[in-house]
């Protein structure tokens, strides 16, 4: 960041983020983007201007859509993958400082033209690091965090009503799927250094001082692990926050659609009881 302001040029952030909604509609409204995507673009978007205003250059964010990334980890079709990232470029394009860029695996060069399959198999090949040696990691007290995280989200993704087995069983899936993703994810990040060197990287995960990526929250949640793409939008008068769905609708919020499109909920009893 300091090198980008000392020579007079933007500076370039890289969030990976946005990737698909969740396939639990327990959590979500649907498998499109809807007000929780549209508050966090905006809010990246009021951050961009906010730099410009102290930094004339300004500021450019690249997020990279990753549901290409982690789609058949986490069993959602790449034809709804293809869907969110295409209603998420709609929202972008309507942002007003027009500095936010929006890529996929698909963009980049040697990714471009082969399958989505023969995609994720090369990024792999290419960037990944060995699963034992993410074990041992996580053995070790590194990633933990994250690893827990990600090993609960996955659970709550597939324990859905149409789930038939164990919940020991699913919690087993997970936290080997856990490892994938972690694996994935590493590769994904390795990749987007060698494409955007020099760049300040962001990260949806909270960060600890000294880590290579800057956590950012993307609007306001009472869990600071919960995204978006894994939550409702819900109004509570002054402010809006994020909230699983089945936790919006258990104290009592309304579904608000815009169109014939599910898009929030809003909470017309007390707030206290979710503030």
């Amino acid at each position: 960041m300091k090198r980008s302001v000392e020579a007079g040029r933007p500076v370039l952030f890289v969030l990976p983020a946005f990737p698909c909604k969740s396939p639990n509609e327990a959590k979500v409204l649907g498998n499109v983007p809807d007000l929780a995507e549209q508050l966090a673009l905006e809010s990246l978007d009021t951050l961009i201007g906010q730099i410009g205003a102290v930094h004339p250059p300004g500021a450019e964010l690249v997020i990279a859509s990753d549901g290409r990334v982690f789609g058949d980890i986490l069993g959602i079709p790449d034809e709804d993958i293809t869907i969110y990232r295409r209603e998420l470029q709609v929202m972008i394009d309507s942002l007003p400082q027009r500095r936010i860029r929006l890529i996929a695996l698909d963009d980049f060069p040697g990714f471009a033209r082969r399958s989505h399959d023969q995609a994720r198999a090369r990024l792999a090949e290419a960037y990944a690091e060995d699963l034992d040696t993410l074990r041992e990691r996580v053995r070790a007290g590194i990633d933990v965090a994250l690893y827990r995280a990600i090993t609960r989200f996955l659970f709550e993704d597939r324990n859905t009503a149409t789930y038939q087995g164990s919940r020991s069983a699913l919690q087993r899936t997970a936290r080997a799927r856990a490892y994938q993703m972690l694996q994935r994810s590493k590769a994904w990040g390795d990749l987007l250094v060698e494409r955007y060197p020099g760049a300040v990287r962001l990260s949806i995960h909270p960060q600890p001082c000294g880590a290579p990526k800057l956590g950012i929250h993307l609007t306001e949640t009472r869990d600071n692990w919960l995204t978006p793409w894994h939550s409702v939008a819900v109004d509570l008068g002054d402010r809006f926050v994020l909230m699983k769905r089945a936790e919006a609708e258990a104290a009592g919020a309304e579904l608000v659609s815009l169109g014939e499109r599910p898009s929030h909920f809003t909470m017309r009893q007390s707030r206290s009881q979710i503030a």
